[in-house]
């Protein structure tokens, strides 16, 4: 029975109780009155002291999904963007993912980096060879990093995940500094749960890669990911283990994606439940061709416009949560999900163990093929182009406003009042350290525009300060 409270997996993931939600959803997909009042209840509402938006249950946002009526589908995109502009503005973060090992003794079945796959080169980092690589993303202009590693309690325990988290924030490059390390890597212990949290992380990120539990077992054959429970469970442990800010995600194409979409929201609502604070960030990857991995293989794939579709919806029923896509997908798709709700984009990336500070044998060691080969300046200056602000935003994780002091914020529609200056003021300091003459140009154009965006007048006036600082060489100013 589903329980969103109970700390069991198969409780808040309840297999009937998602199968009855598809049903419903069949059932309802029609029923345009209803439709129309769920998407009057998701629509922001405009108060004194920011937005209210209510969210939808996974009921609730499974009808939307399952609708395939044009003119609903058009209403629900456009809802989407309202909600993402209420909450988190024209802003995008920008971040890259550095892969620091894939050493793996998993079976993943959609991942290269599993233990049978005899032919992929196998490479851990080096901390010099850490170091090295934070300074070639440093020099691009990152200040935001999602570190990656495969599981091998051999290669890379806690301790090599701890060294390096240490060494990439003690980096200190011309003006480079990363200034947030999200970190993706195997479920694990609350107590290693609270070294990760002693060690500083930002968000912990774990993606599901499916819900349907005999889905699961089957795509993990062997290695300490086969347990569906532990690794389902592993946001509770995290958030036992002091990290209050987590990631979800699905790695949609292997199984059916309405039982995914519905499963995925049933795990948000399980965090808000039981923790009053639900995910930080959710992520919508899809299967990708890489070395020993074929996705034609796998029979769920979806086409652009379902998983446009599906970004919306999630926008929508998780108002307060940062979306993320990465360059797994090319510029068209890419440029059509911001529209639709996405708030973080990879930029540069680099999928591979190495891969910034190694031309040659570059995919010898990649987790996935990149479909979006633009460098970063060319990523900043699109986003601007499409009228978006390039945020290389930390601010919030270091002054604590995190967990829930960050969704009380959010939640209230005031969180722009510092991330819209935050974002202007990250953006100054790419503009001034790294863009070419074509995005500086382009970047102070949008800076001068967007301070008039900024409602506090007190506000507007210190950002005016802070830029000229930053000019005069100083740096990391945040409000």
């Amino acid at each position: 029975m589903y329980d969103p409270k109970s700390m069991h997996a198969d409780d808040f993931i309840d297999d009937n109780e998602v199968r009855e939600t598809l049903l419903y959803a069949e059932e309802n997909k029609n029923n345009l009155e209803l439709i129309n009042s769920i998407l009057e209840k998701a629509r922001p509402q405009k108060t004194s002291d920011g937005w209210h938006c209510s969210g939808l249950t996974h009921r609730e946002a499974s009808i939307l999904l399952a609708c395939d009526d044009p003119e609903i589908t058009e209403k629900l995109y456009k809802v989407a963007e309202e909600i993402k502009l209420a909450f988190y503005g024209n802003r995008i973060v920008i971040f890259a993912p550095l892969y620091l090992s894939n050493y793996c003794i998993n079976g993943c079945l959609y991942c290269p980096y599993h233990a049978e796959n005899k032919h992929i080169a196998r490479k851990k980092l080096t901390q010099e060879e850490i170091k090295a690589e934070v300074i070639a993303l440093q020099d691009m202009g990152h200040k935001r990093l999602a570190i990656e590693a495969g599981e091998d309690p051999d290669n890379n325990p806690i301790e090599y995940i701890l060294d390096s988290i240490k060494t990439i924030y003690g980096v200190h490059h011309k003006n480079g500094d990363i200034r947030r390390v999200n970190v993706n890597i195997a479920a694990t212990t609350v107590e290693n749960y609270k070294k990760l949290a002693d060690a500083g992380i930002g968000t912990y990120i774990l993606f599901q890669e499916t819900y349907n539990k005999k889905g699961y077992e089957e795509l993990h054959p062997y290695g300490p990911k086969h347990d569906y429970a532990y690794h389902t469970e592993a946001m509770d442990r995290a958030m036992e283990g002091g990290i209050d800010d987590v990631g979800l995600g699905v790695l949609f194409g292997l199984e059916g994606y309405k039982y995914e979409f519905a499963a995925l929201l049933m795990h948000a609502e399980h965090l808000e439940a039981v923790h009053g604070v639900g995910p930080h960030t959710i992520s919508v990857p899809r299967v990708k061709h890489a070395d020993d991995i074929d996705p034609d293989v796998f029979d769920n794939s979806i086409s652009d416009e379902t998983f446009t579709k599906i970004a919306a919806c999630i926008r929508i029923a998780v108002p307060y949560t940062g979306m993320i896509i990465s360059t797994r997908e090319n510029e068209q798709v890419r440029a059509r999900m911001l529209q639709v709700g996405i708030s973080q984009i990879s930029g540069a990336s680099r999928t591979s163990v190495g891969g910034y500070t190694t031309e040659e044998r570059l995919h010898e060691t990649e987790q996935f093929d990149v479909s979006d080969q633009r460098t970063l300046d060319e990523v900043v200056r699109w986003l601007m182009e499409s009228g978006h602000i390039p945020s290389f935003c930390t601010a919030c994780y270091r002054a604590g406003r995190t967990g829930d002091r960050f969704m009380e914020l959010c939640k209230a529609g005031q969180i722009q009042n510092c991330c819209h200056p935050n974002a202007l003021l990250t953006l100054k300091e790419y503009l001034t350290d790294y863009a070419s003459e074509e995005t500086k140009k382009a970047g102070e154009a949008m800076i001068e525009k967007e301070l008039m965006n900024i409602p506090k007048e007190n506000v507007r006036e210190a950002c005016k300060k802070y830029l000229d600082r930053i000019i005069d060489g100083e740096r990391d100013f945040r409000f």
